[in-house]
């Protein structure tokens, strides 16, 4: 019998791409794989800045990569850490540019509390499709706060470093301790009544409520849902402030505003006064150069406006008029001064007239007049006859007189 050559029976050759995607139909069609929980060790964790999450599940015998992306990282309760035990769902496929199968991770949680972790998405899930968290529901918190409310354990560590920060950063605020159990069979109760007391009994700007680090068990009483509804319906603004940065509860996503630990939420409901003054000096000088400036701007428009006021002042006519007033005074007394001397040369002239036609004047010349008895004069000796009575009167008097002779 003829063989047949090993050529004739084989298929042609597949490219490494084809193949991969081969492997990535099969796997991506498995419905197991599709929807998978898987329990080991967390290694190699890497956080680079793209926010995705990057490690490794191994157990004794086998390892497997892992990889979440950002936007479900940022949704998740908590975050695992190097050699942590946790439990991770997702679903396998393949990593065709590396040529590997890996685990596309969308929850994970600490191995062994399945079910506590469980109860908590499904508690956040309801509230979260009311609308419990929406945005538009958180309100701004204040920027000078007057009375700061403070719910936490009177013991704790985290009290001790709120009040420090408070009294640092802004001493002047008055802080409220509405003191609560934080963990614990009472502590949801204890937390519901603290938070009630300060918005009836005080008037808060904004409430703190907060707790250090812990076990899911032990921030267990800040997912309580009769707790989380007295957030969302709190009279003043709320800072969760619960935990590390890599731990979350409900009473963070209903919050107002959630801080990654009690000492940032003291942070982020206060001003810093230092800033402040330094913010204020630098105003006092940025104001004192604009008064300067203001100041020398005004004083040069005032002396404009003083220097065009002068021109036009009624007082410059006034001096003016003044002048001119002196002047027709002095010109008025030169003319009555010149016409007074006219007038006293003219009154002399008509004086020296006068005294050279007053009769006295001439009597006093030696002259005499001669009147008859009965009053006429006697201008020529044709007027007298001997023996007439006369009259004559001299400068200095009369007397009579008779006619002897003619």
């Amino acid at each position: 019998m003829e063989q047949l050559t090993f050529f004739e029976s084989q298929q042609l050759p597949l490219t490494v791409a084809e193949i991969t995607r081969h492997v990535r139909t099969l796997l991506e069609g498995d419905e197991v794989l599709q929807d998978v929980w898987v329990q080991g060790e967390v290694s190699n964790l890497s956080k680079p800045k793209s926010g995705h999450l990057y490690f490794t599940l191994k157990d004794a015998e086998a390892a497997l990569q892992c990889v979440m992306w950002r936007n479900t990282v940022q949704r998740q309760f908590t975050l695992p850490e190097e050699g942590d035990a946790v439990e991770v769902h997702g679903s396998v496929s393949v990593y065709e540019a590396g040529g590997r199968y890996q685990l596309y991770a969308d929850q994970i949680r600490p191995a062994g509390r399945g079910a506590l972790y469980q109860e908590f998405i499904e508690l956040k899930e309801r509230l979260e499709a009311e609308g419990l968290f929406d945005e538009e529901l958180k309100r701004p918190i204040p920027k000078w706060p007057h009375r700061i409310g403070i719910i936490t354990s009177p013991t704790g560590a985290a009290l001790r470093d709120m009040l420090n920060t408070l009294r640092r950063r802004f001493p002047l605020a008055e802080v409220i301790l509405a003191p609560a159990a934080v963990q614990g069979d009472a502590s949801p109760g204890e937390l519901l009544d603290a938070l009630l007391r300060l918005n009836t009994e005080v008037q808060t700007d904004v409430i703190i409520i907060g707790r250090g680090g812990g076990s899911i068990e032990d921030l267990w009483a800040f997912n309580n849902e009769k707790l989380v509804r007295a957030i969302r319906n709190s009279a003043a603004p709320v800072i969760s402030g619960v935990g590390h940065e890599t731990d979350f509860t409900i009473a963070d996503f209903v919050a107002d505003l959630r801080a990654p630990t009690p000492t940032a939420a003291a942070e982020i409901a206060t001003p810093d006064l230092q800033e402040i003054i330094a913010g204020l000096f630098s105003h006092k000088v940025g104001l004192e150069q604009v008064m300067v400036e203001r100041l020398s701007d005004f004083r040069a428009d005032f002396d404009l406006l003083q220097g065009r006021l002068e021109r036009r002042s009624p007082e410059s006519r006034i001096r003016s008029d003044r002048q001119r007033v002196d002047e027709l005074v002095r010109r008025l007394e030169s003319s009555m001064a010149h016409r007074t001397e006219l007038q006293r040369a003219r009154l002399t002239g008509l004086e020296q007239q006068l005294l050279a036609l007053n009769p006295q004047a001439v009597l006093a010349r030696g002259f005499a007049v001669v009147s008859k008895s009965d009053g006429k004069l006697v201008r020529s000796q044709d007027d007298v006859a001997a023996g007439d009575k006369l009259r004559v009167q001299v400068s200095d008097g009369e007397f009579g007189a008779e006619v002897t002779d003619k």
